[in-house]
């Protein structure tokens, strides 16, 4: 396992930022913010952020402040209306940035002071003792591309690109010389703002010649499933697959970020590379402390080992995470792209979710865990992100109590750093119709209150006034728990799986629990969880030998408590050099046991 010097695990906190401080509760579909409402960078008070640490928070990830593409008139202050057709939503999605180096025009009490309002931000949010994080997209920018706000030399995406051919090395996008734009057919009923008669929305976008899309459709009229709404970035791949830069050489994986630094150093690379490289380090001399890059496998490695090495000469410490659903390039794009964290969907999470579903078997998790012990501590772990469908819809669990045991296996069986999404904690179900988006997932594209998350947030006390019996205690069992991860060495030390050896030798054990034992020199820990909703189990759990001679234990009798609601005390009796541990666990139950 790698060692790492941090006490405890980090743990992220990604909060929706046009969200958060969103008080109107109309949640009229397609609505307008007059109607709605919009959070703002402001609502994150001393207060708030306080709660937010408080929870057992280290970083907090700020979804959607570059400028991106949105419907709603701010000409007065030089910004060009964007057109409905090439909008999802009419909030805008976070990941048609139209602007790299100005913040979301909606997040401001003023937007002339837009930039200056987030470095505020930024500063409460130091303040408050949280290192903050925010979006980069690579792969893609908005359809309609403007910076109002480039710092001297930056010349905007496509402004000197040949037009008249597919491809070139240094231009910034791919096009279809002599070929238009055309607006996708529209389907299942769907038209720009519910089919609100706006000026814009004529079915006619103006680009000649035509972009190749975000996902990497060459048409030029998408598919209503493309991703219409922006334009894909040339990186100095030809269309046929020829790469214009130069290859790490096989061994760069074990090398660190500042021979990286150099090796790129001597190499002429895309402009497109140098575009993504300056608006990062303009956003770290802004004072942010990492980034979350969306889609990255869609992007060459060798532009992340360039990209991760200029960030990290700067700021070491800064925190890269990022979005990769191949298993097979996990280890190519954290070794050799220098990414601190990826996402443990495919593998970790998927199967969580099927386990706390009631289809799957508890015994996948420590394979899948055993699988990826060479790089465990650079898979981040959640259960919710934009993303992903809601703990509490009728389509995930319908019901957040049935998380809690997937909630504690997250965040305590590896090093890495656990994430929450906004609402999460007190069991939000995204319920509304909200235009563009729809049910189960909390709306990227429109604007809307957050129901549950409302009461937490309170009238912007932030003291959770109006939460029910039920979301204070889950909210409870989250700030019990990430604040014990954040504090506890033994799960930044050792691992091992005890669940195979509790299936054979122990009676009544079954694959609705799951058992594990991290340790470090001063903290031992045993991990049980029930993921049966209805089913207590008692059995006598065992602590195999070699574990026992690695504790440094004797035949004798140790105490143990529960480290989440500290009410349990438990015996462990060691005989012979097995442990042995009366276990009685209600149904969604956890126990972490620490050996006093």
């Amino acid at each position: 396992m790698k060692k790492t010097t941090e006490i405890g695990k980090a743990v992220v906190y990604q909060v929706f930022t046009r969200l958060f401080g969103n008080t109107n509760t109309t949640n009229k579909p397609w609505g307008t913010i007059e109607e709605n409402g919009v959070g703002k960078l402001s609502d994150f008070t001393q207060k708030a952020l306080k709660e937010i640490k408080d929870l057992g928070v280290s970083h907090i990830w700020y979804t959607g402040i570059p400028h991106h593409a949105l419907i709603r008139d701010y000409t007065a202050y030089g910004i060009s209306n964007d057109d409905p057709d090439i909008v999802k939503g009419r909030a805008g999605s976070p990941y048609a940035v139209k602007d790299y180096y100005s913040v979301n025009p909606d997040l401001a009490n003023d937007p002339h002071n837009r930039n200056l309002e987030f470095k505020e931000l930024l500063a409460r949010s130091h303040k408050a003792g949280l290192k903050v994080i925010i979006d980069i997209v690579p792969n893609h920018i908005a359809r309609k591309y403007e910076g109002k706000n480039n710092p001297e030399g930056v010349v905007d995406f496509g402004a000197n690109d040949n037009t008249n051919v597919v491809y070139d090395r240094d231009n910034n996008f791919y096009y279809n010389p002599g070929e238009s734009f055309m607006v996708p057919d529209w389907r299942n009923g769907y038209q720009p703002l519910g089919g609100e008669n706006i000026n814009l929305a004529n079915g006619k976008f103006s680009e000649t010649p035509a972009k190749w899309t975000g996902n990497g459709s060459r048409l030029s009229k998408p598919d209503f499933n493309d991703w219409y709404e922006t334009v894909k970035i040339n990186y100095g791949i030809s269309p046929d697959g020829h790469r214009d830069f130069a290859s790490l050489p096989e061994d760069f994986g074990h090398k660190n970020f500042t021979e990286h630094f150099e090796f790129w150093k001597n190499q002429v690379v895309p402009d497109s590379w140098i575009k993504f490289r300056d608006i990062a380090l303009f956003w770290l001399d802004e004072g942010v402390d990492g980034f979350r890059y969306d889609m990255a496998e869609m992007v060459p490695v060798e532009f992340w080992s360039f990209m991760n090495s200029s960030i990290k000469m700067k700021k070491p410490d800064a925190f890269l995470m990022a979005e990769v659903y191949n298993p097979q390039l996990y280890r190519d794009y954290i070794f050799k792209g220098k990414m601190d964290y990826l996402y443990d969907k495919v593998e970790f999470y998927d199967s969580l979710k099927h386990i706390m579903q009631g289809h799957g078997w508890t015994d996948h998790i420590p394979v899948v865990q055993n699988g990826l012990m060479d790089i465990e501590h650079q898979m981040l772990h959640f259960l919710e992100n934009h993303d992903e469908q809601r703990i509490a819809c009728p389509e995930f669990l319908g019901n957040a109590e049935k998380a809690k045991p997937g909630m504690v296996v997250s965040a305590t069986i590896s090093t890495s750093p656990t994430m929450i999404y906004f609402g999460q904690e007190v069991g939000e179900p995204a319920a509304e119709s909200p235009g563009f988006g729809s049910p189960s997932r909390t709306s990227i594209f429109d604007y809307v209150g957050v129901p549950h998350f409302q009461r937490w947030v309170n009238n912007k006390k932030f003291d959770g006034g109006q939460l029910s019996p039920k979301e204070k205690e889950l909210r409870t069992f989250y700030r019990n728990l990430l604040n014990f991860t954040i504090n506890s060495s033994a799960l930044m030390g050792k691992y091992k799986d005890i669940h195979f050896y509790n299936k054979d030798h122990t009676e009544y054990y079954n694959h609705r629990v799951l058992s594990f034992v991290r340790w470090s020199e001063n903290e031992k820990l045993i991990i049980i969880s029930n993921f049966d909703a209805g089913q207590t189990f008692g059995f006598d759990l065992k602590l195999p030998r070699e574990i026992i001679r690695e504790w440094g234990l004797q035949d004798s009798t140790y105490q143990m408590k529960d480290e989440l609601f500290k009410e349990k005390e438990l015996s462990l009796f060691v005989e012979n050099e097995i442990g042995h541990i009366r276990i009685d666990i209600q149904p969604l139950e956890s126990l972490i046991l620490s050996l006093n």
